[in-house]
């Protein structure tokens, strides 16, 4: 793990040239890792094959909107904005660009919540085997 962020975290460097702004972004990753847990834990999964597939997608999708709000919110700042001013219009105006994103991802990755073949134990899969507690 962290190779794989230090991997991503080489190419937010030389895209921004500042380790402060690549920083910021690398820090999504660990709020949506604790988001995907409670979303885990709320519909009573575990870690299966499906749930690390959408992590890794969870991950990306976390790291595209917060390249998507910095590289806006700099060029806010070059035109002269204040940061306060940069902050608010940036992420008010790039709202729709990061929900649309997520929205995708979410809907690529339905398919994976009803899997139900051998590799993919899901909720759909418990409730054909009567495992599953009503």
């Amino acid at each position: 793990m962290p190779i794989a962020i230090g991997l991503i975290y080489l190419p937010l460097f030389s895209s921004f040239g500042s380790l402060r702004h690549a920083a910021l972004i690398i820090l999504n990753v660990p709020f949506a890792l604790i988001g995907g847990i409670v979303g885990l834990a709320l519909s009573r999964q575990y870690l299966s094959v499906p749930a690390s597939v959408g992590f890794i997608a969870l991950f990306g999708v976390a790291v595209l909107n917060g390249v998507v709000l910095v590289s806006y919110i700099n060029a806010l700042r070059r035109e002269g904005r204040s940061l306060y001013d940069a902050v608010y219009e940036g992420t008010v105006l790039r709202l729709r660009p990061v929900l649309m994103t997520t929205t995708v991802a979410v809907l690529g990755l339905l398919p994976l919540l009803f899997s139900s073949g051998a590799g993919s134990p899901t909720l759909y899969g418990w409730f054909e085997s009567g495992k599953l507690e009503y």
